[in-house]
């Protein structure tokens, strides 16, 4: 592991990648934790400040240019706004907790944990500071099924369950 091709990395991705990391773990605390508490909230927000500056970021990353100066993965960009927007309208305004809980976990699962596990991707930046210039597939392969197991086997556990009778 080596954090060199991080740190000689373009100030956006360096802000990217910083971002990103602190928000997965802080997001899986305040996902696990008692909801809303003073600190559920004060970490939520700033989970959702982590989360927009991982989403604006990502907007001035321009490594991979298939549609002028961005890629399909500028798409989860637009989707962590509308996601986040969506998730704060409904506990600020509407006080709908439930829809604010779908709307974080999804952020955190969708947005966070699965777009993250395709930046081990041979040839990615993360994949080289993780694994090295030469590890090959087979630690991106793992990091990968590794998410979706895990992104799988958490919106099973926080997946609401109906009420006993």
């Amino acid at each position: 592991m080596s954090l060199e091709p991080l740190l000689q990395a373009p100030l956006a991705i360096q802000i990217h990648a910083f971002s990103a990391v602190a928000a997965f773990p802080l997001g899986a605390f305040v996902l696990w934790r008692k909801k809303g508490t003073r600190l559920h909230k004060l970490l939520g927000r700033i989970w959702v400040v982590l989360m927009l500056a991982v989403a604006t970021s990502a907007l001035f990353i321009h490594e991979m240019r298939l549609i002028g100066p961005f890629s399909p993965i500028h798409i989860f960009s637009i989707v962590t706004y509308v996601t986040l927007y969506r998730a704060l309208r409904a506990i600020i305004v509407d006080k709908n907790v439930a829809a604010h809980r779908a709307g974080m976990q999804g952020a955190y699962l969708w947005t966070l944990m699965l777009a993250g596990a395709f930046t081990f991707l041979p040839g990615r930046r993360m994949h080289m500071v993780l694994f090295g210039p030469d590890a090959g597939w087979t630690p991106s392969l793992i990091v990968i099924g590794a998410a979706m197991l895990g992104a799988w086997l958490l919106a099973r556990r926080l997946r609401p369950r109906p009420a006993a009778a």
